[in-house]
């Protein structure tokens, strides 16, 4: 059974940073692309990047855009996200999503 694991979330004031990872033992890991979506509280689940399998094309919200980095290291199998200049609006649990396998979550708050 795939499972995606993740870590990093934690409470930060505004303007820091954290790094969260999403390590799987899935030997196919470098196969395809992954995702990393997240769920502020009272609304629903979005989309917040997408990494090819490769690591060479990546995509991200417009919310996130030029603050958050996606990374993967496929020798690992696990995947990143670098958050850089958080907000209060990036508060939420932070998912990652590989084929249909989804992490546990991991909470992010961003608060003075």
């Amino acid at each position: 059974q795939v499972q995606l694991v993740e870590s990093g979330g934690g409470l930060v004031h505004p303007g820091g940073s954290l790094r969260l990872s999403c390590a799987t033992s899935a030997s196919t890991f470098g196969y395809y692309g992954m995702f990393w979506y997240r769920q502020a509280p009272g609304k629903e689940r979005e989309w917040v990047a997408t990494i090819s399998a490769a690591g060479n094309w990546t995509n991200y919200d417009n919310s996130v855009k030029g603050r958050f980095t996606i990374s993967r290291d496929n020798i690992k199998s696990t995947g990143y996200l670098q958050m850089n200049d958080l907000k209060p609006e990036d508060t939420a649990v932070y998912y990652c999503n590989w084929l249909q396998f989804w992490g546990q979550g991991t909470q992010v708050t961003v608060s003075s």
